[in-house]
């Protein structure tokens, strides 16, 4: 089991919905950043989503492609990412760290070469928005086989058709995507969300964590009543952004956390 299944097994035992946390890696600075980071835990996140920051990031908003340019303005490199990351293990071994990008970079860096370093850094899970299933063998099997898990993206077109090849080798958790369109676009709405969990949840025993469009207590905690969880990205991000103190970012994630714990 990873860090991502003890997790939400425990989580399922106390009966507490999770709360998941993106922040981009480098954003505003590698010491800032890691910083934050270091400081989710205790901010009752359960589970951290660290992006990687890519020059195309096709399913982002404005808010996270700007972060991801500061942080590639700033040197931020895949490496980097992967050595920050080992910084963060160094004082938490319990926490489950989600790495979300695109393929280029691994690519780029060769798959074997990246699941041993992603492997030794600590990283538990991906999120590789632009593989499809259909590209399984590039990187979701060897990821799996390395001990990590791979995280799909369902959305609201994804139709029962589709929604078995999505979930066939998807672990660790499914992320559905609340809206149609990029991150920080709408707002979730949990009447729309819920039907859509229960029909995902119909076809896996995994949780079914809900991201786009959350940016409240009381929306993380609407939504995180329909599923298993949620997820929170451009709003943190924007909260970082803003140039506020890392205790100031820290207090607005423990109120979201709050709010979606009582989901």
């Amino acid at each position: 089991m990873t860090r991502i299944d003890t997790t939400f097994a425990a989580l399922k035992s106390e009966r507490r919905k999770a709360f998941v946390a993106y922040i981009m890696a480098g954003d505003p600075d590698l010491e800032t950043s890691l910083s934050i980071m270091q400081g989710l835990p205790g901010a009752g996140v359960d589970v951290i989503e660290l992006g990687v920051p890519f020059t195309d990031p096709m399913a982002d908003g404005p808010t996270i492609q700007l972060a991801g340019q500061r942080a590639l303005d700033g040197g931020q490199t895949l490496d980097k990412t992967l050595d920050m990351v080992r910084r963060f293990r160094a004082g938490n071994d319990t926490t489950p760290i989600v790495l979300m990008g695109y393929y280029n970079p691994i690519y780029s860096m060769g798959v074997a070469h990246f699941l041993e370093k992603a492997t030794d850094a600590g990283i538990d899970g991906l999120i590789v928005v632009d593989l499809p299933p259909e590209e399984d063998s590039e990187l979701c099997l060897p990821a799996q086989a390395a001990g990590l898990n791979f995280i799909r993206l369902a959305t609201p077109t994804t139709d029962d058709r589709r929604l078995p090849k999505v979930l066939q080798n998807t672990s660790g958790f499914v992320y559905y995507v609340s809206i149609t369109g990029i991150t920080g676009a709408a707002a979730a709405q949990a009447a729309q969300v819920g039907p859509e969990v229960a029909r995902i949840k119909a076809q896996t025993d995994l949780p079914v964590i809900v991201g786009f469009g959350i940016s409240t207590p009381q929306t993380a905690q609407d939504i995180a009543s329909v599923a298993d969880g949620c997820v929170v990205g451009s709003a943190i991000v924007k909260e970082i952004a803003s140039g506020k103190p890392v205790a100031d970012v820290l207090d607005y994630v423990r109120a979201l956390a709050d709010g979606a714990h009582q989901g």
